[in-house]
């Protein structure tokens, strides 16, 4: 990835984090995280990934997933207007669970360090 391709992935994800937080009113997007986005050497496509922390009451995974699918079109819509950018990249979501993986790791780090102790 190109430093170019960085600097436009890091400015579409802020962008895009933005949009979801204030314009999209989906309570399932609440504790929707970007983690980072991968835009094509030709801008022309950007894959956003995503993560949520699970709670009792949260949404699903899926459900999630569905919701930003169903948003794309207009997050991309949003984008064009705030962005000064030739090409506004079509926009697909993917679910990154390393946001999960690492809550996991730290409460069995935190149990082994329990079960350790006098």
């Amino acid at each position: 990835m190109t430093r170019r391709s960085e600097r436009v992935g890091e400015l579409v994800r802020e962008e895009v984090a933005r949009v979801l937080r204030e314009d999209v009113a989906d309570p399932r997007l609440s504790l929707v995280t970007l983690t980072r986005v991968d835009v094509s050497p030709e801008f022309s496509n950007a894959l956003v990934f995503w993560s949520v922390m699970q709670t009792k009451q949260g949404p699903e995974v899926l459900e999630v997933q569905q919701t930003l699918d169903r948003a794309a079109a207009f997050v991309r819509g949003r984008l064009a207007k705030s962005l000064s950018l030739r090409r506004i990249p079509q926009l697909r979501f993917r679910h990154d669970p390393s946001l999960e993986l690492g809550s996991k790791t730290l409460a069995v780090l935190q149990e082994i360090a329990d079960e350790e102790k006098p």
